[in-house]
């Protein structure tokens, strides 16, 4: 039977990055705020420094940070006609676990989803009319534009440090920025990082067929700074060690550098490590706790007034399907919306593989360095004759050079072997990679739900993804890797590989951490799992935030816009709901 605890103001499952922030302004505005986490309590010292993060066969082969799939993980299919079988190791994608969640490994790149991603129904409809996507494309609105998010997307570039450069400051356009951004209220708080060798290369090149290209915004910082929290972040020191491990040098904007040394001295917030949270309890259209087992396999009751769903996107979709809280979708009738419009990433790559008078270094890189282009991102290029929405940004965003994953070698090259070594000898310091960062559009097959045969460590179903790519996303990634292989050659390597996605999807084969939709966000109540303001329609005491509220995925990189959400919603919690608890939005 589970010890019922005393009751909290706000009840926070999962700490990672969504945790820290509603924690510190719920805590803020007087709560007392309990944090769940059910991973172990992890800081910069000891855990991130020197000969104890910089191992490659620890942290980027055996993924340490990530979640322990022996204990839970999720079955895989295609399509709904095959059976789905468990993930037994990471590597499509990597879920975090532990304080900090998967904001700790990511890469640090920082990016603003435009309002032809937050309204692609729309404004789709407006320039190529109706019926233009396709009738198994689940495109819709989010509920929100990019005008009403800006000043969110600032308070999250702030509090990270982000170095860039504005490309769209207060309606003028200038030059060294993104061209294609919406407006910004103020340029990023540092400016942008150092351009690696290859990448600026990319940047004559792209600038010689007439693209824009711009240094890629970073949350690895470019100097040292301090954020609003008061809370002091270093120079990245381009170590090599970013994407899959802890930053040692304070120069990572995680959770660890930006917010939990304020949020974990409040004396209204109280951190609970190796929880895991079974399920939210709840009826009448209110949730009155959750049930969580500690490390020792003790059961806890913990009661609140508020509660916050912020864990990796997948596991959002999970907590509400186990809770019973919303329909789950139904892929045969299009009804429900827990699991509704599952969404990924589309990605496509270019190897120029230069002489040897062309030294790349891809060893002195941070995760988010790098130079870009967003010609063909979202709606930023005419898609009448293409067939196609979406888009991709190209870069030269080589975010390490390690030698265990990274040994690049032309086409033809043995797999294995003598030959296999010369190559890669060859090849590992003259070569550059320019990747092709897809959107995703959600369609109808793809969802998420319980799986009916496997079981976690708990003895609750795993989470089952039927997923493969679309051929409208197939499109896309040939049309525009194609163009970042015209790119290369202009790069003047000796031979330049591209390689555009095809299917089927495997998730043997590592692509993002960038998984998308689930419990999505809208002003439809039967397309849509939570409002406007990202509370439950069902239960009004329940918000969801995290990627898992995107309606489809864009081309950048989520952090940015996850964290944007994470401070919409907490000031609409602030302001709006705690003067007068119920449903904000009416169905």
């Amino acid at each position: 039977m589970a010890t019922r605890l005393d009751s909290a103001d706000v009840v926070l499952l999962g700490v990672g990055l969504v945790g820290s922030i509603l924690g510190r302004e719920l805590t803020r505005a007087g709560l007392k705020v309990v944090g769940l986490e059910r991973g172990e309590p992890r800081f910069t010292v000891p855990d991130f420094q020197g000969q104890k993060m910089h191992d490659e066969l620890r942290f980027s082969t055996r993924k340490a940070l990530t979640q322990d799939n022996a204990r839970e993980t999720l079955t895989f299919r295609n399509h709904a006609g095959q059976t789905a079988l468990p993930i037994r190791r990471w590597e499509s994608f990597l879920p975090g676990t532990g304080l900090g969640g998967a904001a700790v490994h990511w890469n640090g790149q920082t990016y603003r989803f435009q309002d032809t991603d937050l309204r692609m129904k729309t404004l789709t409809e407006q320039r190529y009319g109706k019926g233009f996507a396709g009738g198994d494309l689940l495109i819709q609105d989010w509920g929100v534009s990019a005008a009403e998010l800006e000043p969110y997307f600032d308070r999250f570039e702030y509090l990270l440090g982000t170095s860039g450069k504005a490309g769209h400051l207060n309606g003028r356009k200038l030059a060294g920025g993104n061209p294609f951004e919406d407006s910004r209220s103020r340029d990023y708080p540092t400016p942008p990082q150092k351009e690696p060798y290859g990448s600026a290369i990319f940047r004559r090149a792209a600038a010689e067929q007439g693209y824009h290209p711009y240094t890629q915004p970073s949350s690895n910082l470019s100097q040292p700074y301090t954020n609003p929290e008061g809370v002091k972040l270093s120079t990245c020191m381009f170590c090599g060690f970013c994407e899959r491990y802890g930053c040692e040098h304070y120069a990572k904007s995680s959770p660890q550098t930006t917010l939990l040394p304020v949020l974990l001295a409040d004396r209204n917030f109280t951190l609970r490590t190796q929880c895991q949270v079974l399920r939210i309890n709840h009826a009448g259209g209110k949730a009155a706790s959750v049930t969580y087992v500690d490390a020792a396999g003790r059961e806890f009751e913990q009661a609140g007034d508020l509660f916050i769903v912020g864990m990796f996107a997948l596991n959002n979709v999970r907590m509400l399907l186990l809770s019973g809280i919303g329909v789950p979708y139904d892929p045969a009738t299009g009804k429900g919306t827990v699991g509704r419009s599952y969404a990924y990433q589309t990605m496509g790559s270019v190897q120029v593989f230069f002489d040897q008078s062309v030294n790349i270094n891809p060893f002195m890189r941070s995760g988010a360095s790098g130079t870009v282009i967003s010609d063909f991102v979202s709606d930023n290029f005419d898609h009448g004759p293409l067939g196609f929405v979406g888009g991709a940004y190209i870069g030269e965003v080589m975010s390490h050079g390690r030698p265990i994953e990274f040994h690049p070698v032309p086409p033809g090259t043995p797999a294995w072997g003598a030959k296999w070594k010369q190559a890669v000898f060859a090849h590992y310091n003259h070569t550059s990679v320019l990747g092709i960062h897809g959107s995703s559009v959600a369609t109808r097959a793809n969802y998420l739900d319980l799986d009916p045969t496997y079981k976690d460590a708990w003895g609750l179903p795993l989470l089952r993804m039927t997923f493969d790519f679309p051929d409208n996303d197939l499109k896309m990634s040939a049309y525009i890797t194609g163009k970042a292989a015209e790119i290369g050659r202009a790069m003047g390597g000796r031979q330049v590989a591209a390689t555009p996605r095809k299917g089927p999807y495997t998730v043997t084969q590592y692509q993002t951490t960038h998984n998308t939709g689930g419990t999505v966000m809208g002003e439809d109540r039967s397309t849509s799992v939570v409002n406007r303001y990202l509370q439950s329609w069902d239960v009004s005491n329940v918000f969801v935030i995290g990627a898992s509220n995107f309606p489809q995925n864009a081309s950048y990189n989520p952090t940015g816009t996850v964290g944007a959400l994470a401070y919409w919603a907490a000031e609409a919690i602030v302001k709006r709901y705690l003067k007068r608890p119920g449903p904000m939005v009416q169905a």
